[in-house]
């Protein structure tokens, strides 16, 4: 039973504490993207611009407007990186990345999510705010040792969520979590992107978006500190009619988790690694996008800076409504039982993977036509919200004991595509044409086509047998059999 002052606290929450976490940890993916891809605008701005005359077998379109390329070409584009060096700087966040999701996953679910991604996140805008003086200090290599260390910081982020979200969400309600959860990272390139255009424009000045950035980054830690907790158990102003609701839904979930990690079974999961392929073709065409995005609109359509965070903002923001509407009807669809869990899941990651992949392609052939090519872009990045309701929450059915340790392994690997897509796109387009750029988009189509088709034949939106090992070796080997057999049916349909 609650005491007085966690009855009257408990009160003031109109909304039910899963939400109040949902809502923070929505957040805190939009404060981690807003911090990770505020540089791919302040860059566009940091650099020298190379003008490319137009010889019309390129494909270049025309820079009208020369001289608002850039804010201030004297002290902001001061910088002599080419486009092989940016590529590196670009995927330099993504080193650090990749390291800490593993140890972060295993931190989450011996100790609780609360302070493994908060703690994350606070380190991530620390290092933020030293941007301009890493620069300063050590120019292009200063500044990818720093973004290292962002990565590092950043790296908990969707492991602990995750072991959050296993312990917060209700499978009835898990499309619709999980799409508000991720879905912050649409939020967090709407702002990174838009207000970044926005403040350099108005201020003259690239630093000043990480001076932003990192202190709200900071405020958002203070907030996650005071209101949000591991679990349900341990929240002290829960109340009781939640708390009992949430204990039914969840079954017999616990803080406690099995001793050992069932690395062999979990490695040797074809299902796991059927997720593992979606994510590397989700992440591939994401950061692709996200990345680099910014750079086409400079360097191929020749916006101006402002111009170029609100037209890059707006897919973004496209992309978060379509993916809390796919969220929507999974949830439907599901609870209807008009899809299994496991159609479902590969339904909407064939969404989200064939159609973004053909509006980019599109979207390369309409030449110098900004409206079409804004249209598409826009089109394509709508589409990929259906990941989050798809292939995204997949862990989450796969295995909720393991689950920080599952997204580790999932969005580890697929971070590596975040080392692999920004230096490609350095190397394939050294003059930013039209032409060069097209070679990205069919690389970005084949990498969605073929992870796709390997996610739908061996995807799995059923718990797995080692999500619960039994001490008896027997029953282990029972439910393996069971499983594999499983297996080896949807192959053979």
């Amino acid at each position: 039973m609650l005491t007085g002052w966690q009855l009257i606290l408990s009160k003031l929450f109109i909304i039910p504490q899963r939400w109040v976490m949902a809502i923070m940890g929505f957040l805190a993916v939009a404060n981690a993207y807003t911090m990770r891809v505020c540089l791919n605008i302040a860059i566009t701005q940091m650099v020298h611009k190379r003008v490319h005359s137009a010889t019309g077998n390129d494909g270049s379109c025309p820079a009208d407007d020369v001289a608002d390329v850039a804010v201030n070409p004297t002290e902001v584009t001061g910088y002599d990186w080419d486009e092989a060096t940016q590529g590196i700087i670009l995927s330099a966040f993504y080193y650090g990345y990749i390291v800490t999701h593993l140890p972060g996953g295993m931190l989450a679910e011996r100790f609780g999510g609360k302070y493994s991604l908060g703690f994350g996140v606070l380190c991530t805008a620390v290092f933020t705010l030293l941007t301009p003086w890493a620069v300063s200090a050590g120019g292009a290599t200063g500044l990818i040792i720093l973004r290292v260390f962002e990565g590092l910081g950043e790296g908990t982020t969707f492991p602990a969520l995750n072991t959050m979200l296993a312990r917060w969400a209700p499978i009835n309600e898990r499309g619709r979590m999980g799409s508000l959860v991720f879905g912050g990272a649409q939020i967090g390139n709407i702002a990174g992107t838009y207000l970044s255009g926005l403040v350099i424009k108005e201020t003259g000045e690239w630093q000043s978006v990480f001076y932003l950035f990192g202190a709200v980054g900071i405020l958002w830690f203070i907030l996650w500190a005071l209101l949000c907790y591991n679990d349900p158990e341990s929240h002290p102003f829960i109340s009781d009619k939640e708390k009992k609701y949430l204990e039914e839904a969840l079954g017999s979930y616990r803080n406690s988790q099995p001793s050992a990690i069932p690395w062999k079974a979990i490695f040797m999961s074809v299902p796991l690694w059927a997720l593992v392929c979606a994510q590397i073709g989700h992440d591939y065409g994401y950061f692709t996008m996200v990345t680099d995005l910014p750079k086409y609109m400079t360097g191929v359509l020749k916006f101006d800076i402002h111009r170029t965070g609100t037209l890059a903002a707006l897919p973004y923001a496209v992309m978060w409504l379509s993916s809390i509407i796919f969220g929507w009807i999974c949830d439907k669809l599901v609870k209807n039982n008009w899809l299994t869990v496991t159609n479902a899941r590969k339904t909407f990651t064939t969404i989200a993977s064939v159609g973004p992949g053909i509006c980019m392609i599109l979207a390369s052939y309409s030449g110098c036509d900004t409206t079409a090519v804004v249209i598409l872009f826009t089109t394509s990045m709508g589409l990929m919200g259906a990941f989050y309701p798809g292939m995204k929450v997949n862990a989450l059915d796969l295995s909720c004991n393991y689950a920080g340790t599952i997204m580790a392994i999932v969005n580890g690997i697929g971070a590596i595509t975040g080392i692999i897509a920004p230096y490609l796109v350095g190397l394939l387009t050294p003059d930013s044409t039209l032409v060069q750029w097209r070679w990205v988009f069919w690389i970005a189509l084949a990498v969605f086509i073929v992870t796709n088709l390997v996610f739908v034949a061996w995807a799995s939106g059923e718990e797995q047998w080692w999500n619960n090992t039994s001490e008896d070796p027997k029953k282990q080997q029972e439910a393996e059999a069971g499983n594999n057999h499983s297996v080896n049916a949807e192959v053979k349909l």
